[in-house]
Order: structure tokens, then C-alpha cells, then sequence
């Protein structure tokens, strides 16, 4: 069940991808990456968000995200470190370091695409290689996935040994991004959107007992049916009692279950569903204003006009003038 309402979301915030580097780092090296909101106009400047991923292909380093007072990550061959909320950190030959950002190296000729081939010059003997790459994804209105993501996600080699489906996909991006074939950069991005999937669910499963936040509660019976029944039908005038009933609880314990695990009631949670598909359905174009309205549960395009606007600073026309591609 969980993983049709997680692709349920995916699919409705727009998420692309790209490989951007493949890196060459002799030691001792350091890169430090500034906040992903300065890097989205030089990667994808469409992207309402931006989430950078290193995949470690050989050698060892260490990733640190800058002034979180958190311990350094090591990251061995087959290592994946991901930063969801896009902070500024540092990868390097050893932890500690710093360097200025060096933007200089997104400014390519222009009859060359990604992924660019960039090597780090130092002294010493050992190397690591690294592919560096993107996700844009929509924040707003509404996007459950991001919130609940920490600031990063590391996915330590052991999960990348062997024949398993991860590993195997970290050898299809190697291949396709110094292969340069015909169509790399539309596989890429496919492989790069599949690997942020990927790193979610292996997150998923690392979630101990009691844990909160979305994902979390898709694992829960009653929070997580409740949340299937509102994606299945969003359109549905849902009551409390209605809902209850349909999960099977009582409607006290459903209202605890929403606030425990994910903080918000029933009801604002299905508002900012409805507005996060009415968002993509203006955007992606093709409906009235209407149309999206009673197709999201509300009668009176006045009243839907209103609540988006609420949630996105944007009225429903607006938002499609300024999204439209």
C-alpha cells in the first residue's frame, strides 16, 4: 500500500533528474557544494526544488554538511550521499576541510552537454572517482516526500554490493555518463529520477520502530489507510466520521493517529493534496479552472480559487501563467 501512495506523490511533483560530473579527485582534494537554491539556476532552472546525489564509483572520501554540527559520513566504493533539503556541504579526501565553491566548472562550452568530465589535480597517489548529479522536484504546494526527508541520506556501499537492483543501476549511470552515447542525457535522467526513488525507499526501511513523519506513517494501519483513501478519492467531501469509519477506528483515535505521525488533521493534509493535484493539473494545461476545481472536491471555482491561492500566494491563473512550459 505505501508504495502506491509514495508513487502516487512522485508522479504528481514532477520529479526529473540529470547527471551532471563525473569527477576525478586525486588527494588530497575537497569540494564544497553552496546551497542547492544557488545551484538551480546553473543545473535546472525550472525546478521549484533542487536535490544534489554523489555516487562514490571508487576510492573513499568523507561528506559533511557545513555548520550542522553533525559528524563527517565516510563514503566508500558504492556509497550514496543525497541532500534533500539541498544544504551546503563539503565532500573530501579527509574530513575537516573546506574550499571555497568553485562555480566555474558549470560554465562548459556550449557545444559540450552533460555530464562533463571534471578532475581534481593533487599530490597524492590515491583517487576517487565520483558521479555528481541532480533532482528537481515541485515543493509547492504541497510535497509530503521532501518534508520528512532528513538533511541527508546516506546509503552506505553494503547496500550496493552484489547483483541487487541498486548496484546494478549505479553500473548503468557509470556506463551511460562516460559512454556518452546517442540519448545519454534523456537516460540519465530517467536513471537519476530512479535512483532518488530508490534511495527513499531504502530510507524507508531504515525507519525504527516509532518513528514519525509521512513515510513513516504509511506504514501505520490507520494512518496509512486513512492517507490511501484520501489519495484514491481526494475528491470526496471526507468527514471525520466518514473517514473513521472507513478505516475502521474511532474518530478519536483517528484524529491522534493524524496528529502523532504526521502533525497536521485529516483535513488540512487533504487540502494540500487537492491543491498539489490541482497545481499539476494547471500546469500541465488542457483544463479549466472548472474543471480542476470539481475535479479536486470543490464546487464553486470562487471557493477553490480561494484555498489555492492560500497555499500557494497564487491565484489559480496566475500560478498556470507562471508555470506553463
Amino acid at each position: 500500500m505505501r508504495e502506491d501512495i509514495l508513487s502516487d506523490v512522485l508522479q504528481t511533483v514532477r520529479l526529473s533528474g540529470a547527471v551532471f560530473f563525473d569527477v576525478a579527485a586525486s588527494s588530497p582534494w575537497t569540494a564544497e557544494a553552496p546551497s542547492a537554491a544557488t545551484l538551480a539556476p546553473l543545473v535546472m532552472p525550472h525546478a521549484q526544488h533542487v536535490i544534489e546525489y554523489h555516487v562514490i564509483t571508487s576510492g573513499f572520501g568523507w561528506a559533511t554538511l557545513i555548520d550542522a554540527g553533525e559528524e563527517p559520513v565516510r563514503l566508500a566504493p558504492g556509497s550514496i550521499i543525497m541532500f534533500p533539503q539541498g544544504d551546503p556541504h563539503v565532500l573530501s579526501s579527509t574530513p575537516g576541510t573546506r574550499a571555497a565553491p568553485n562555480l566555474a566548472i558549470f560554465d562548459q562550452p556550449a557545444h559540450l552537454s552533460p555530464p562533463f568530465y571534471v578532475q581534481h589535480f593533487g599530490d597524492g597517489p590515491e583517487e576517487t572517482r565520483m558521479i555528481c548529479g541532480f533532482i528537481g522536484c515541485d515543493m509547492l504546494p504541497f510535497n509530503p516526500i521532501i518534508h520528512t526527508l532528513p538533511r541527508m541520506i546516506h546509503v552506505p556501499d553494503g547496500y550496493t554490493r552484489g547483483d541487487g537492483w541498486l548496484s546494478n543501476l549505479i553500473r548503468t549511470i557509470m556506463k551511460e555518463s562516460r559512454k556518452h552515447r546517442v540519448g545519454a542525457q534523456s537516460v540519465l535522467s530517467k536513471l537519476s529520477e530512479l535512483l532518488f526513488i530508490e534511495v527513499v525507499r531504502c530510507y524507508m526501511e531504515s525507519l525504527p520502530d516509532g518513528a514519525t513523519g509521512w513515510l513513516a506513517a504509511l506504514a501505520d494501519p490507520r494512518v496509512g489507510r486513512a492517507v490511501q483513501l484520501l489519495h484514491d478519492d481526494p475528491k470526496r467531501a471526507w468527514t471525520l466520521e466518514i473517514l473513521a469509519r472507513d478505516v475502521g477506528v474511532s474518530r478519536t483515535v483517528l484524529v491522534n493517529s493524524f496528529a502523532e505521525h504526521l502533525g497536521v488533521a485529516r483535513m488540512t493534509y487533504l487540502i494540500n493534496w487537492r491543491m498539489q493535484l490541482a497545481a499539476r493539473m494547471l500546469t500541465d494545461g488542457g483544463m479549466t479552472i472548472a474543471r480542476i476545481a470539481a475535479a479536486v472536491g470543490y464546487e464553486s471555482e470562487a471557493a477553490f480559487s480561494r484555498t489555492f491561492k492560500r497555499c500557494t500566494t497564487l491565484s489559480p491563473g496566475a500560478w498556470r501563467t507562471r508555470h506553463v512550459t
